[in-house]
Order: structure tokens, then C-alpha cells, then sequence
């Protein structure tokens, strides 16, 4: 073997241990969290802005029974059919059992209880800019909702995509911490900022998406292809959307636009979540829309 022949197998080497040492689960460690206590009713409120019911309850729930969050629904994508897993507080199928650690680990760094990689159908690139503060509340929270012992049942993906490992090379390319509207804001955008891109993780359906599945910052919000490839997410930019921040408060709270249509769909879930917010909130929402870069 030449000289060159081992150098570049060495490097080769060298580059693929760095690779995965990089691409490792990364779990948020338990010293992290020390000293924050959780609060019900702020976790409340995070509970209803980041839309937990609206995936993990069972498909078609109404009333109190959304918040018995057993699993189930199906998200058919390009990738595979995902299935929500049961987060209710049951300790053996569900989450009962998890601390408030293992939760920030799975929300922020999208790493299972396990330290498994866990798939981006858990919007953990947007969760990532949750405070420590709103996991704790929202822990603390989902620990007075009802235990259900359905057991979740298992993604359908086809090859490759059912290999987990490779899903730490995915979050390389494709999960940021840094905002996609900079400052500087106003307090009330910034706290929009916070709602939109982290809590309610808006990007995630009306942002186009690249080869790899992740969004695509350089459209935020320009709308997308739903993922089962039946319509699209509308463009909330200011290029398109030319509601006024009255106009998209009163969307948020009642579900009807100015054309005296309403709400549908999945976006139906979130109108529920965000009128249970308060008003100042869904102002805030409306204030951080209007600074977001206009995309036609």
C-alpha cells in the first residue's frame, strides 16, 4: 500500500470518528436544570402554545378528551408515515416516568429517554429555542393531565430512513439555534419572535423544505407543499399576507378572516391552542409577522 493510499485512509478515518463524535445524541445532563421549579399554570400556557394536543391526542378527540394524550394520529410524509407516540403521564407507555431532563433532551436536542436520535416529526429545530424554564413549566403541567397505557406504536419508514443514526447527521446540516428574524425587535416582537418560531413552531409547516427535509430559512414563511402532498401551507409573509395585526389578532382568537371565511384543517387545532393564550400574546404574534421578510 502507498504512502498516499494509507494518508488518505487514515484521514478518511479520522474525518468519519469526527463525524460521528459531532453527530452523537447530545441529552441535556440533569445539572442543567438544577434549582428550576415548574409552575401549572404558566405550563399551561406553553402547553397550548406549542400545540401538544394537537399531534398526540387521539385523531378526531373533542373536549377534555384532547388531554388524554394517548398517541396515534398518523403524519403521512415523503419519508414514511410518522405516528405520534403516547406523551400522556402514563410511567410504562407514555411519559409519566420522565424527568424534566429527559424532557428538555427530547424537545431541545430531539434525544429520546433512551439516548436514541429521535425523527424531526418532533419539531425539536424549532423547541430548540424553548427556555429551560418553559420546559420545567410545561413538565410540570403535563404531570396533572390523565395517564392512558395505549402503547405508542412504531414509525413506518422505509430504508434508509428507518436508521436513527443517520438522523445526527441530519440535525448537523439542518437544526439552528440562531433566530430567523434578527434584531433588533421591540419587547412585543420579540416575544411574537419567541411564540412564532420556538413555542409554536409556525416555520415548521409554512416554510419550504430543502432536499434533506429541513427547512429552508431563506423562505421563512413563504409557504410550503403540505408533507402527504395534498395542497399547501399559505405564505404568512408580508409579501402575501396583507392583513392588518387587528385583522390577524382576530384570526388567531376566532378563527374567521376578513373575508368572513374560517378556519380549516389542521390550522383549525391551532386557532384553538392560540385563543386560549392571553390577547397580548396573540398581539405579539401579529406585531412579529409584519417584521418578517416579505417573500412574494
Amino acid at each position: 500500500m502507498s504512502r498516499l493510499l494509507r494518508f488518505v485512509l487514515i484521514v478518511g478515518i479520522l474525518a468519519l470518528v469526527a463525524l460521528w463524535w459531532f453527530a452523537r445524541p447530545n441529552p441535556i445532563p440533569e445539572a442543567r436544570l438544577a434549582g428550576l421549579t415548574g409552575e401549572v399554570r404558566r405550563g399551561e400556557m406553553v402547553f397550548w402554545a406549542t400545540g401538544c394536543a394537537s399531534c398526540h391526542m387521539a385523531d378526531g378527540a373533542k373536549g377534555e378528551d384532547q388531554l388524554v394524550l394517548k398517541g396515534g394520529q398518523r403524519f403521512v410524509t415523503q419519508f414514511g408515515t410518522f405516528v405520534a407516540p403516547n406523551i400522556s403521564n402514563d410511567p410504562d407507555h407514555g411519559i409519566g416516568a420522565w424527568s424534566t431532563a429527559d424532557l428538555a433532551s427530547a424537545l431541545m436536542h430531539g434525544v429520546g429517554r433512551g439516548g436514541e436520535h429521535l425523527y424531526p416529526a418532533l419539531p425539536y429545530a424549532s423547541y430548540n429555542k424553548m427556555t429551560l424554564q418553559d420546559v420545567a413549566d410545561l413538565r410540570t403541567y403535563l404531570a396533572t393531565l390523565p395517564a392512558d397505557p395505549t402503547p405508542s406504536q412504531p414509525h413506518e419508514l422505509a430504508f434508509p430512513f428507518n436508521i436513527r443514526g443517520t438522523l445526527g447527521i441530519w440535525k448537523l446540516f439542518n437544526v439552528s439555534t440562531a433566530w430567523a428574524v434578527a434584531d433588533p425587535l421591540t419587547p412585543q416582537e420579540t416575544r411574537g419572535r419567541y411564540l412564532v418560531e420556538a413555542q409554536a413552531h409556525c416555520g415548521e409547516c409554512h416554510t419550504p423544505r430543502n432536499i434533506m427535509g429541513g427547512m429552508d430559512r431563506s423562505l421563512w414563511l413563504a409557504g410550503a407543499p403540505n408533507p402527504d402532498g395534498k395542497g399547501r401551507t399559505p405564505n404568512i409573509t408580508p409579501g402575501k399576507l396583507t392583513w392588518s395585526e387587528d385583522e390577524i389578532v382576530e384570526y388567531l382568537t376566532s378563527g374567521f378572516t376578513p373575508d368572513f371565511d374560517s378556519v380549516g384543517g389542521h390550522m383549525a387545532h391551532v386557532v384553538d391552542n392560540m385563543a386560549r393564550l392571553p390577547e397580548a400574546d396573540r398581539r405579539a404574534i401579529a406585531a412579529y409577522l409584519k417584521k418578517v421578510p416579505p417573500q412574494p
